[in-house]
């Protein structure tokens, strides 16, 4: 089969969406988004994600506990929740539309203009599945470098740094971006092509003289 020049960058659009998708769930459940080190006792590292804080204790074991309230989290950490989660739905229903839309999915039903309005839409979720994954994670960051200098807190209080999961959701909403970008621009650009359909003959086939006609004839 001859792949196109928008079908390869339709092919790019999903396998870039959906590696960001599941970059983007992995960094909801991960509890690394802010790290504490303690000078006192060196071998214990605090983490805190958006569900749970875990202490983790060297040569010992990692205990985690959920938070009981979800109003007492700080107001960063509870939009972050809704935000990351919007973000899976928004991505998992681009992934959807993208795919149904891209040219390696072969449906005689689907005419070329409805799958590219559905390249096109689904591009656009993911684009916005990148903007909700994005802005919660750089929230975070902010938040926690605005604390670590601020001036306010005594320098013998331990304070919190950017953990991993920050680093991966930045990853992922990226990857989101260019995925979906990849497919508004297979659908801006693609020449419209008519879908397959079986061969109709233009013209009817010449019809055959009658008996009689051909007797007439002689």
């Amino acid at each position: 089969m001859a792949w196109s020049s928008h079908g390869k960058a339709q092919l790019g659009g999903l396998l870039l969406s959906l590696l960001g998708w599941v970059c983007s769930c992995v960094t909801t459940i991960l509890p690394q988004w802010k790290t504490l080190n303690l000078e006192l006792n060196e071998m214990e590292t605090w983490v805190t994600g958006l569900w749970e804080v875990c202490v983790d204790q060297e040569e010992v074991a990692t205990v985690c506990k959920a938070f009981d309230s979800f109003l007492a989290l700080p107001q960063e950490l509870r939009a972050s929740r809704v935000l990351m989660v919007t973000s899976h739905g928004l991505g998992l229903f681009g992934l959807l539309l993208s795919g149904f839309g891209a040219e390696c999915f072969q449906c005689y039903r689907f005419r070329w203009i409805f799958k590219r309005r559905l390249c096109l839409l689904g591009g656009t979720l993911e684009v916005s599945a990148s903007a909700t994954t994005l802005f919660p994670v750089s929230w975070v960051a902010y938040s926690t470098i605005q604390d670590f200098w601020d001036d306010r807190i005594p320098e013998i209080v331990p304070r919190w740094e950017l953990g991993d999961a920050l680093y991966l959701g930045w990853a992922a909403g990226v990857f989101l971006a260019l995925g979906g970008l990849l497919f508004i621009f297979s659908a801006c650009l693609g020449k419209d092509v008519p879908s397959p359909r079986r061969a109709v003959p233009t013209t009817a086939p010449p019809s055959c003289a009658t008996a009689e006609e051909s007797d007439s004839s002689f």
